[in-house]
């Protein structure tokens, strides 16, 4: 076993969720959110790097990083699991990034999200926006989702992502996973050409830009059902972050195509548990109902917290609601709660009736 082995080997036994190695410090793991050095291990090198990266990527994408200075791409450890991988240089060295991937995609019904989310898998088309901050549990959300459709229906499924994190069997549907710079070029462009291969469901890993989030809009206009991901805090955010990458002459224009089309936004956060180990989230969804999508089209998305909060009878929750249960339920502490929640006196208030 050569020491990158042993190193992921270890972090995957202690239920770390990334590792990090930066040239000059000892190698530090990602566990239950608490960042912690593994001082056992030898101080990182940048030989060391350099050769864990050749290793884990080849001579292609070593050119690719030299060039560029950044690199993503997947790596497995036979038997064990699958990590995301980012190489970058740092003070002209390289250092890496791993994410863990479990081997296994989860149930959807084990990752105590709200039921809502398990009825947006039965959707014919339109689209569906998963956002929140980068270790939110988006991709493990999407890829639950995935297999539940995998499940039920007999669809054309195809991912396009930057890599590919979990690996989908096909069930019913077939499932093709394209990764970005080695089976397709960008997202705007898996996406155009996607239109041409009958998907029924398209997984695009992330609206990133004008280009991406243009086509991702179109295939949910022309009858696919899209699912994608936005660094976004909550769904007033996301509609505006979607709208603002547009040149003003075409915003109203935008505003319409989504009011149309947009079926579900969910924002997650992840909490350590406090009554054991693991984590758990917390969850903002907002539903596309008569409402919503009047305010899309003209232009009142500030109104749409309030609409939320009025329509839990039919899914809607929002973020500090989900983290109240959350901790009334005794999964997180009120200093947890109080860290997170987007209005944290009424929280306080809540908690404290």
């Amino acid at each position: 076993m050569t020491v990158l082995d042993e190193l992921l080997t270890e972090a995957l036994n202690r239920g770390a969720s990334d590792v990090h190695l930066v040239p000059g410090l000892k190698p530090v793991f990602r566990i239950h959110t608490a960042l912690e050095a593994m001082e056992h291990y030898e101080t990182v090198t940048p030989e060391m790097t350099e050769r864990f990266v050749l290793q884990m990527a080849g001579e292609a994408r070593m050119k690719k990083l030299r060039e560029q200075q950044d690199a993503d791409f997947s790596a497995e450890l036979k038997g064990l699991g699958r990590f995301r991988v980012n190489a970058h240089y740092q003070r002209d060295v390289i250092a890496v990034a791993f994410r863990a991937i479990p081997q296994d995609v989860p149930e959807l019904e084990s990752l105590h999200l709200p039921s809502a989310i398990e009825k947006f898998v039965d959707f014919p088309r339109g689209l569906i926006l998963l956002t929140g901050p980068t270790g939110s549990g988006k991709s493990t959300t999407l890829a639950a989702m995935i297999q539940t459709m995998n499940k039920r229906h007999a669809h054309h499924i195809l991912t396009i992502e930057d890599p590919v994190e979990y690996e989908l069997i096909s069930d019913k549907c077939v499932i093709e996973q394209r990764e970005l710079g080695q089976d397709v070029p960008t997202f705007a462009s898996g996406l155009k050409h996607a239109l041409r291969q009958d998907p029924d469901i398209i997984l695009l890993g992330e609206m990133r830009d004008l280009d991406t989030t243009s086509a991702a809009i179109t295939a949910a206009e022309t009858g696919h059902l899209v699912l994608s991901t936005l660094h976004t805090q909550g769904a007033a955010q996301t509609l505006e972050r979607i709208i603002d990458i547009y040149p003003g002459a075409q915003q109203n224009q935008i505003r319409s195509m989504l009011s149309n089309t947009l079926q579900a936004v969910v924002t997650q956060t992840l909490f350590k548990r406090q009554d054991r180990k693991g984590m758990i989230p917390a969850c903002e969804v907002m539903i596309c109902t008569p409402a919503v999508r009047n305010c899309i089209r003209e232009n009142r998305i500030h109104e749409i917290p309030n609409i939320i909060e009025t329509n839990r009878a039919i899914g809607m929750c929002t973020m500090d609601e989900s983290i109240k249960v959350l901790c009334l339920n005794g999964y997180i502490t009120p200093e947890q709660a109080m860290g997170r929640a987007v209005h944290p006196k009424a929280l306080h208030r809540a908690l404290c009736a």
